[in-house]
């Protein structure tokens, strides 16, 4: 019994000591000025570190990527975590035709400060009722729940079209997208 209580007070002190060590870390971490800081707590119940970094500038809300589009790699539009941004050719400068079970497919991407890297075009958040949404060159932006970061899969479905930097004004005689858009695959979201 007593080698027991001498095995579960070792064990306390040792957590003890470390989740105080870990605390002072991020203490002098948090402290330490002229450099991004990593902060890391512990829960004892999981002893799983979190890492808060400070001093780094967020992701812009859009920027391009590399990826392939229908065989040809092609320059695209993409969000925060990389995934495949689109338009919708029905929509117009004001108003977003997507709603119902259509956004629950193609999520709108929403920030009320929108800001972006490596496109030239106009970025720009309006109020839905969702929140505020992003848009391109006046073209409410999106996302498919089938994409992941890097794989676009839903080029051409549900007549949604990959966005990319090139993509022109709302109203101008002509969109540019990256190809024509291909018949779905079969996906079953052929609204």
């Amino acid at each position: 019994m007593q080698k027991h209580r001498s095995a579960t007070l070792g064990g306390a002190i040792a957590l003890t000591s470390f989740l105080a060590l870990g605390a002072g870390v991020a203490a002098d971490a948090a402290g330490a000025s002229g450099s991004p800081a990593a902060t890391h707590a512990s829960s004892p119940s999981t002893m799983k570190p979190v890492i808060r970094l400070q001093g780094f500038a967020k992701s812009p809300t859009v920027h391009t990527a590399q990826t392939t589009v229908n065989g040809k790699t092609e320059t695209i539009l993409v969000d925060t975590q990389g995934l495949p941004l689109y338009y919708y050719p029905a929509d117009t400068a004001k108003k977003s035709l997507v709603s119902g079970e259509l956004a629950r497919l193609w999520p709108p991407l929403l920030t009320a400060k929108p800001t972006s890297s490596g496109t030239q075009g106009k970025l720009t958040a309006l109020k839905v009722a969702a929140g505020h949404q992003v848009t391109y060159n006046g073209h409410f932006l999106y996302t498919f729940i089938e994409d992941s970061p890097g794989h676009v899969t839903g080029q051409g479905v549900s007549n949604f079209s990959v966005a990319t930097p090139r993509l022109k004004q709302i109203g101008s005689a002509t969109k540019v997208t990256t190809t024509a858009p291909a018949a779905s695959s079969g996906g079953g979201y052929g609204y």
